[in-house]
């Protein structure tokens, strides 16, 4: 099998919701510009996949676009990168579909709230082999709590602070789609109806990643990634193994 080519596909980035769980942070700014150690959590997202060779951006926007397209104007020129004004009101799904005529190869999609340290090419050539029409990561649920460990009689062993639980498995985002996708597009959620609905037609798979992966759901979450950006590199940045 042909090593898939990543600086010919496309990474789309849905970056045009309203981010309420961030509220009221995201009146004046849309979540994916939220800063986390001092630029946009968006422009980290964009530099996991420039790091591996992905140079092809379609940025999904909506909310506060014009923001979204001056960030867009202050990226490297080594980038390509569009912006696609796909509705302040519209859904996940139908912001992917919105997209669609620019999206004649093979693309990846991703959320533009969502890091990790995921290995593209490995993904990509995962998406190949299990010949479906999309691929999604799976990551270990985290949990917001912590746990507690005890013996059969009681006593506790061990605390562990908000743990992954990887008995349960989430969708982090870092997709593959064929384009040939369009044609069993079902709905404009992605999570509740697009992705159910290749499932259930046996078109869908999923990648597992078992490495580093946080999202930016809130403002604490926006802290959180802050701190741990001091790293050297970023735990995002780090090759997968």
């Amino acid at each position: 099998m042909t090593p898939p080519t990543l600086g010919d596909m496309w990474a789309l980035i849905l970056c045009g919701g309203k981010g309420t769980r961030a509220y009221p942070h995201t009146v004046d700014v849309p979540k994916p510009l939220m800063d986390v150690a001092g630029r946009p959590v968006l422009h980290h997202v964009m530099d996991i996949y420039a790091q591996q060779g992905v140079r092809r951006f379609l940025l999904a926007g909506g909310y506060k676009i014009e923001m979204i397209r001056d960030f867009a104007d202050s990226l490297p020129g080594g980038w390509k990168v569009e912006v696609v004004d796909t509705g302040e009101e519209a859904n996940t799904g139908t912001r992917i579909w919105r997209c669609r005529d620019l999206l004649t190869e093979r693309f990846f999609a991703t959320y533009g709230d969502g890091l990790g340290n995921v290995d593209l090419r490995t993904l990509a050539q995962f998406h190949l082999a299990s010949g479906g029409l999309a691929t999604i990561t799976t990551v270990p649920l985290p949990s917001q709590y912590g746990t507690v460990r005890t013996d059969e009689g009681g006593r506790v062993l061990e605390f562990k602070e908000k743990p992954r639980l990887f008995d349960h498995w989430i969708n982090g985002g870092f997709m593959v789609f064929e384009p040939a996708v369009f044609g069993s597009w079902a709905g404009d959620d992605l999570e509740k109806e697009v992705l159910p609905s290749l499932a259930a037609s046996g078109l869908l798979y999923a990648y597992r990643h078992d490495g580093f992966w946080k999202s930016m759901d809130t403002y604490k979450d926006a802290v959180d990634l802050t701190d741990i950006a001091t790293e050297d590199p970023p735990p995002w940045l780090e090759r997968s193994v």
